[in-house]
């Protein structure tokens, strides 16, 4: 009996999808932005508290954070310790999580946890992050604390814009909602935290609910 033709359509659909799966690290998980935008809102209520402690009730009402944009020099180099300790701190935690859900996704999926995509993605996220955060420390240190949030919020949303080549379609569009929330973040300098939660936080946190529903749920994660 002659077998039917295989459907030239279809051949060439397979051909595209084993390219764009060998093109692309999608061992990414959903979770690992749920995880990491859980630590951020946690971290931004540290810090909120932290700063409400640090710069009590002025005669001006002025507490926390906006306390923080009217510092001084010697009162930013002060604190500036402690905010470092609090933002390494979240961005371990947050790398922890990360790493345990896209690992966790790829050995059930099958897929490679490692491999020369993978660093490109980190390398080509580096990058950005590491002069962003480099450019606003100086910021701070320099007095001009209210471009602060926002810059670290540009650097991010840049960062992803220029990872995303490497990996799932969903962080190209997170890196554009960073990038917008940021430069939203400079005309209000007065809700900087706030912009913090919801790009770090919520944006983590959406972004990451809507990859786990495309991507795992029912299919590589089970």
């Amino acid at each position: 009996m002659i077998q039917p033709a295989t459907d030239p359509l279809a051949q060439l659909t397979e051909i595209r999808a084993i390219m764009e799966r060998s093109s692309r690290f999608i061992s990414l998980s959903g979770l690992s932005g749920v995880g990491a935008g859980v630590v951020a809102l946690i971290g931004s209520g540290v810090s909120h508290s932290f700063l409400v402690n640090w710069f009590p009730s002025s005669e001006y009402g002025s507490v926390g954070y906006l306390r923080l944009l009217q510092s001084t020099e010697a009162e930013r180099l002060l604190v500036l310790p402690y905010l470092l300790a609090l933002a390494f701190g979240m961005i371990g935690v947050a790398f922890i999580v990360a790493t345990f859900f896209t690992v966790r996704r790829a050995r059930r999926a099958g897929l490679p946890v490692w491999n020369a995509l993978g660093r490109r993605l980190a390398i080509s996220m580096a990058i950005p992050l590491v002069a962003g955060g480099l450019f606003c420390l100086a910021l701070f240190v320099r007095g001009a604390v209210s471009l602060v949030v926002p810059g670290l919020l540009v650097f991010y949303g840049l960062a992803l814009l220029n990872a995303s080549k490497y990996t799932l379609e969903e962080i190209r569009w997170l890196g554009l909602t960073e990038i917008v929330l940021g430069l939203a973040a400079v005309l209000l300098p007065g809700f900087g935290l706030a912009f913090f939660a919801v790009g770090f936080g919520l944006g983590h946190i959406l972004y990451g609910l809507l990859m786990y529903n495309r991507y795992e749920r029912g299919a590589g994660s089970q």
